[in-house]
């Protein structure tokens, strides 16, 4: 049997958040036929990654494969370029602005208290409507 040549796309990966899998998206650019302006399409396709090698913003090609599932019809044939994913370590944060965020909060507590008591206003509009209910009516003389 003859080979076939499987089509392959270069994309930039914008999800790898599910286990060997990754979404890919591929940019085209094309003409319309009436207006001609030029138009950017984006195509996303789901892809196949067995090892879990492509990470977010990854530039990727993709090769087309037989069906993994009812979406995923790719998969991943090489990583071109990683992404620059800067590491920050927890050593780094500086303790003196934690001190100050923790003087701020203590700052908010009592104004909190403040608000949670009742308000006496609501209290007086009560007492009108109890009074005109106690107010009897005159009869009306006919």
């Amino acid at each position: 049997m003859a080979q076939v040549a499987r089509k392959a796309r270069e994309g930039t990966v914008v999800s790898d958040k599910m286990d060997k899998t990754v979404v890919v998206t591929v940019s085209s650019s094309t003409r319309h036929r009436l207006y001609k302006k030029i138009m950017r399409r984006l195509r996303r396709y789901m892809v196949h990654d067995e090892t879990n090698d492509a990470k977010l913003g990854d530039r990727v090609r993709i090769v087309e494969s037989r069906p993994h599932s009812r979406r995923k019809r790719w998969q991943l044939a090489e990583v071109l370029v990683r992404a620059d994913r800067p590491e920050l370590a927890a050593e780094e944060i500086d303790l003196e602005l934690l001190g100050e965020v923790k003087v701020e909060e203590e700052e908010e507590e009592p104004g909190a208290e403040a608000k949670t008591e009742p308000e006496e206003p609501a209290e007086a509009a009560e007492e009108p409507e109890t009074e005109a209910k106690a107010e009897p009516e005159e009869p009306a003389e006919a």
